[in-house]
């Protein structure tokens, strides 16, 4: 039986310190790139295998996985939306009996696909749950799609025999919200405040209120609001006064261009997206899309589960709501 390349040996190879070695799988700042190549070249020559791995597979440990998350996205709503995803994804992985941690986007974004490989083989994760992935976010989605990693990707496209992907249907939503919102109604100038440039939901979304505004005739001036209840409010501020009413692509948006309004001492309707409980203290009712992002969550862990016990990837479509929300929802 072949024995097991030791850190020594990489450090040997490497012709560098233990302690050096150890820095770089343990992504310390401050290390050299051109040592960083030395270690990752010395790694891939002499097969080594962090000892962590090494005991999760002579113990045949499974169930380890990470929910990975991009917090930042949605900060100004005080982490609601992530929170939500946590509570889903832990009860779900407790109810199948796995581990499972959380790593935000920040902690792995300048590492290489080959460091996050790393990064996650060293604490024995077999599968990821990828939250909110973007077109800007390149090498976490060929971290996806290399292979070594089981995955779930949440409201991003992409199924293969190891990838699957869940997310309601963006664009159905949007046309359904904006329509109940605007149909028999005076209103066909609207400001359509979007959310990122890139990002898969906000163009499916877009599509959706593209096809409202044909069938409708509407006239729509669309801009990029980024999710940014700020960002919202300017553009409120700059547009507002000569449109007929808002349409937002997400909840925080539709706050901004309310507390914009008020503060600009107009009236124009205002409709959101995601259903978000700070939707509630906005002080008017309002249109949107609620989703359950506990159950998507939920569900996102259990078909990982599926997806380690041999099953390929698929896409999942799971079921939304339009409310109207206000405050004595959020309080009750």
């Amino acid at each position: 039986m072949q024995e097991l390349v030791s850190i020594r040996d990489v450090a040997k190879e490497a012709g560098v310190a233990i302690s050096t070695v150890s820095k770089v799988l343990n992504h310390y700042p401050n290390v050299r790139e051109e040592t960083k190549q030395k270690v990752n070249a010395a790694i891939a020559e002499l097969g080594f295998v962090p000892n962590t791995i090494a005991a999760a597979l002579s113990s045949k440990r499974t169930g380890r996985i990470a929910l990975v998350l991009d917090a930042s996205r949605h900060a100004q709503t005080v982490d609601e939306i992530p929170m939500q995803y946590m509570i889903g994804a832990i009860n779900m992985a407790k109810e199948k009996g796995m581990d499972i941690i959380t790593v935000f986007f920040t902690m792995i974004a300048e590492m290489t696909v080959d460091e996050m490989v790393r990064y996650f083989q060293s604490q024995s994760i077999e599968g990821l749950v990828i939250c909110g992935l973007s077109k800007e976010d390149i090498t976490l989605r060929k971290l996806a799609e290399d292979g070594k990693f089981k995955c779930v990707l949440i409201d991003a496209p992409g199924v293969s025999d190891h990838i699957s992907s869940i997310h309601i249907d963006n664009e159905k939503a949007q046309y359904e919200v904006a329509k109940k919102f605007l149909d028999g109604k005076p209103y066909k100038k609207i400001l359509y405040l979007s959310g990122k440039k890139d990002g898969y939901v906000s163009e499916e979304r877009l599509v959706g209120m593209n096809r409202l505004a044909q069938e409708l005739g509407l006239s729509v001036l669309v801009r990029t609001g980024n999710f940014s209840e700020l960002a919202a409010r300017k553009l409120t501020m700059q547009y507002a006064e000569s449109k007929d009413a808002i349409v937002c692509a997400s909840d925080l948006m539709a706050i901004g261009a309310m507390k914009a309004l008020i503060d600009m001492d107009i009236y124009r309707p205002v409709c959101g997206f995601d259903g978000v409980s700070l939707m509630g203290y906005a002080g008017k009712q309002m249109h949107t899309v609620k989703q359950d992002f506990q159950r998507i969550a939920a569900s996102a862990v259990e078909e990982l589960s599926c997806l380690m016990e041999g099953r390929s990837g698929r896409d999942i479509v799971v079921p939304h709501k339009l409310i109207r929300i206000k405050y004595l929802d959020v309080i009750s």
